[in-house]
């Protein structure tokens, strides 16, 4: 945006922010913000007055304040790899894209306190990178590793392939270090288990999205590397009966299993088509697969063994029909680039649904067959109501509800009101395609406090970012102050 069009005020700001970043810490020209403006799957274009690249904490403190007296929008991008439009531009006021691609500084590694502390640009492999170093494991990992950031990964509370094992990226952390809407910084980089000293702040800001504030740095925790791995791939009929073997996988291998993934075929059809150098590791079609892999610290634990019994029960009982277990580190990675590519697969094959649900491992199977169940009840084409049409769209961006796109709306039955057993949990509830059903789907409890917590720092000036749209029809919104995956 040319800033001689923009208004005095805004115009102002951005030259302030401009000195207080340096001629290395911005960006204006539309053709160099076009990536930072861009949803992942380059579908979705928003507007930005200003790209702004701070490299300190004490940097992002200024470009804050200056965006809170100035009334400015602002939209905290990592690495700019989620999927539902949270890490990029869709305000309509004037937005400022604050990106932490500079900050990418591991401050410190203590391998006896099993701890490091990452700056939030930090992208997810090099953490893991720094982790392995000091001969340590940092557990979270997510097919965008590569790309997605400390900060991103953090603000959603991302999952990623081994949360059965150590949980979400919640679970990963030990402090945080945060700027507040204000400008101010929450300084709470501590590495101690045991900190029993009164709240427990930083979870406020994990799993936030941006609403109370952007994580600067993050102090991580870390476990033992992994001494031996097995990894394998399972036909299976159908959800039911891998549920099933991932109870007796974890039973009979004493709780080893670090990941456990179920893909339709439709999956692997999907990565063969489009990803150069998948092929089907099985010699049959199945309609159902697991790709699941134990691990250990321990040298002297026989995983194979274990695996191997684990398959045999499961093939007597018919859980299992076939697979294969990877007999190298190639293989493996064989193996879980199946699973890994399936959003480039996605991408590169054009328009369809996408969902990111979760329920307990007891249901999955129970929802998964609801959900198809509700989806051929409709006309052909129409998904339930949880999935969401892919579309080209430039900013502003339209109210991406299905009948837009003329599909009408339709609910599984086990999430209809007064019907649902437990509270779905989302990754991306609160951002712009998934806010109004995520009200749908929480008690009015832990959403009624959400809110008042996000209120009382508005209230308070320290709310001034928003994102595109509020929590209630006619509430003055809250912004996004935390950087995005």
């Amino acid at each position: 945006m040319n800033q001689h069009t923009l208004p005095n005020a805004v115009a102002t700001a951005v030259t302030w922010i401009k000195e207080a970043l340096g001629p290395k810490g911005w960006l204006e020209d539309a053709a160099d913000t076009l990536k930072y403006r861009t949803d992942w799957r380059g579908r979705d274009v928003g507007e930005a007055v200003l790209v702004a690249r701070p490299a300190t904490t004490e940097e992002v403190a200024a470009v804050v304040r200056i965006c809170a007296e100035a009334g400015l929008a602002v939209v905290p991008q990592g690495g700019n790899t989620g999927l539902v439009l949270g890490s990029i531009p869709t305000d309509e006021r004037p937005t400022v894209v604050l990106s932490l691609d500079r900050m990418t500084r591991i401050r410190s590694v203590d391998p006896d306190n099993m701890a490091l502390v990452a700056e939030a640009g930090c992208v997810v492999k090099a953490v893991q990178e720094a982790a392995s170093a000091a001969d340590r494991l940092f557990p979270l990992s997510l097919a965008s590793e590569g790309s997605a950031t400390i900060g991103g990964t953090l603000s959603t509370n991302a999952g990623g392939n081994q949360t059965i094992r150590y949980g979400n990226a919640r679970e990963q952390v030990l402090g945080l270090e945060v700027v507040l809407p204000d400008g101010s910084v929450f300084d709470g980089l501590n590495t101690l288990r045991k900190n029993n000293t009164g709240y427990d702040l930083k979870h406020l800001f994990i799993g936030a999205e941006g609403t109370l504030g952007v994580i600067t740095a993050a102090a991580l925790r870390l476990m033992p590397a992994p001494r031996a791995r097995e990894t394998a791939l399972l036909a299976v009929p159908d959800p039911a009966a891998a549920q099933a073997l991932l109870g007796r996988a974890r039973e009979l291998s004493g709780d080893t299993v670090l990941a456990f993934e179920l893909m339709p075929r439709m999956c692997l059809d999907l990565a063969i088509r489009h990803i150069e150098g998948v092929a089907d590791p099985l010699p049959a079609p199945s309609p159902w697969y697991a790709l699941i892999e134990l691990a250990t610290a321990s040298p002297i634990d026989d995983l194979r063994t274990k695996l191997e019994a684990i398959l045999a029960e499961a093939m007597e009982a018919g859980r299992v029909g076939d697979g294969v277990i990877a007999e190298s580190e190639t293989q493996r990675a064989a193996l879980w680039r199946i699973r890994e590519e399936q959003a480039e697969a996605g991408r590169r094959e054009g328009g369809g649904v996408s969902s990111d649900v979760s329920v307990p491992v007891s249901r999955v199977a129970d929802f998964l067959g609801a959900g198809r169940s509700a989806a051929a009840r409709t006309r052909a084409g129409d998904p339930p109501e949880h999935l969401r049409p892919h579309g080209r769209r430039q900013h502003p961006l339209p109210d991406p509800a299905p009948a837009r796109h003329g599909w009408r709306r339709l609910e599984a039955p086990q999430f209809r009101a007064g019907r649902r057993p437990e509270r779905p949990g989302r990754r991306h509830g609160r951002q712009l395609l998934g806010r109004a059903r995520h009200r749908r789907a929480e008690a009015p409890g832990p959403g009624a406090l959400r809110r008042a917590v996000a209120s009382d720092a508005d209230a308070r000036g320290q709310g001034s970012h928003r994102p595109a749209g509020g929590d209630e029809p006619g509430q003055d919104p809250v912004t996004p102050a935390t950087p995005r995956r």
